[in-house]
């Protein structure tokens, strides 16, 4: 990639966003702020005063792409900036890079869950932990979109809103407890997809039907008709786990007025892990061994053979997505809190770790982000994988 099409590539995907500002107060172009803080993001940053200091210490390589008239912005700028930016606008941004590669790659599981930004939170002005709910692709390690909930409402209004964002079409899509609802599950099914929802207690009479079933099946395997999935091995982090999924038809299971409360329902699917019996499984840590049944209700047909797949790539958002904002991009820690710079840092730093993600060399994320500050060429490479640049 050329510092040229870097150019091109900026002032097209980030060139087109509104600014608010007054004209004459502005000293600094908006897409000048936006490219700094998405580079110096993908090195360390996690704050403006770091922004501030890699664009300093970048500025003559900057200078080469950018216009950068009025030298580097203050942190104080770059707070001000983001705090003002409406992050819908920046979302839409987002969205159209990850809508081209997700067309490319083509979607397969969709897992849509929610976490809380602790350092967001101000008790002196009553205000909560920021809740994002992300949409990830677990195979192609993708922040599809994300959302955020409302300082009032809670993550049930916050998913139909990210699900109207995304072009679900042909794709299944996965939630926890949360997201288990009738209005979901019928927005899932309009827009093309199928869905794989955790049932538990929020629903009892269902829960306690699947556990009635369950409880029957294991007393009379042989007589009863369902679909069962071999063991599947999972090692790693010191534990063992091998889990059996079982698979019915919702109407062996749920009264038929139930079943046609839930848009599209057909399937059963009960999860095991236990230490009872050579066909089940069990999850084994260095010291103990435990067991646990889930249950989800499922638009798939029941002989559906990737349900172990699909289930299991949910857990992606939470290692994958969650896990990698805290630990590399130190997510938690973030003290940014005023009016809409949480927001757009958070989305910031999903098109971070997208682009990383996007990049194939063999070294961990925080080497990449390491690498990224050092080598201006490697970080071109990041940049020119991504298919954005």
């Amino acid at each position: 990639m050329t510092r040229e099409s870097l150019k091109k590539s900026i002032e097209e995907h980030f060139g087109k966003i509104p600014d608010r500002r007054v004209v004459t107060r502005s000293s600094h172009k908006l897409v000048d702020i936006i490219a700094i803080a998405i580079l110096a993001i993908l090195w360390v940053a996690s704050g403006w005063v770091a922004i501030e200091t890699y664009g300093k210490a970048k500025k003559e390589w900057l200078s080469t792409f950018l216009e950068l008239s009025n030298g580097i912005p203050s942190h104080d700028t770059f707070g001000r900036v983001f705090s003002q930016l409406e992050p819908e606008i920046l979302e839409q941004n987002f969205q159209a890079w990850v809508k081209v590669i997700a067309g490319k790659l083509g979607l397969e599981v969709v897992a849509i869950d929610g976490k809380s930004l602790k350092g967001s939170y101000d008790r002196e002005s009553s205000l909560k932990s920021l809740v994002m709910v992300s949409a990830w692709s677990s195979s192609h390690k993708l922040v599809l979109g994300q959302v955020a909930v409302e300082q009032k409402s809670n993550e049930i209004k916050a998913i139909p809103l990210l699900l109207e964002q995304l072009d679900l079409s042909g794709a299944i899509v996965t939630t926890d407890a949360m997201g288990t609802q009738k209005a979901i599950a019928r927005q899932i099914q309009s827009a093309g997809a199928d869905y794989i929802l955790t049932l538990k207690a929020n629903h009892p009479t269902l829960a306690q039907d699947a556990i009635n079933w369950w409880k029957k099946y294991q007393r009379e395997e042989e007589k009863t008709p369902a679909h069962k999935t071999e063991s599947i091995y999972e090692a790693g982090h010191h534990r063992i786990e091998k889990r059996c999924f079982v698979s019915v038809s919702a109407k062996q299971v749920f009264d038929p007025k139930q079943i046609r409360q839930w848009a599209g329902l057909q399937t059963l699917i009960v999860e095991q892990s236990s230490p009872k019996g050579y066909r089940f499984a069990y999850r084994q840590l260095w010291n103990q061994t435990t067991h646990s049944t889930r249950f989800f209700l499922s638009s798939l047909e029941p002989d559906f053979a990737n349900f172990p797949h699909s289930i299991r790539s949910h857990w992606g958002v939470e290692n994958q997505l969650h896990w990698c904002l805290d630990v590399v991009f130190s997510e938690d820690d973030s003290r940014i809190r005023k009016d809409h710079a949480p927001r757009n840092m958070t989305i910031l730093k999903r098109l971070a770790l997208n682009l990383l993600r996007q990049d194939n060399s063999k070294v961990s994320l925080k080497m990449k982000r390491y690498q990224a500050g050092l080598n201006n060429n490697f970080l071109l490479q990041i940049l020119s994988n991504s298919g954005i640049f």
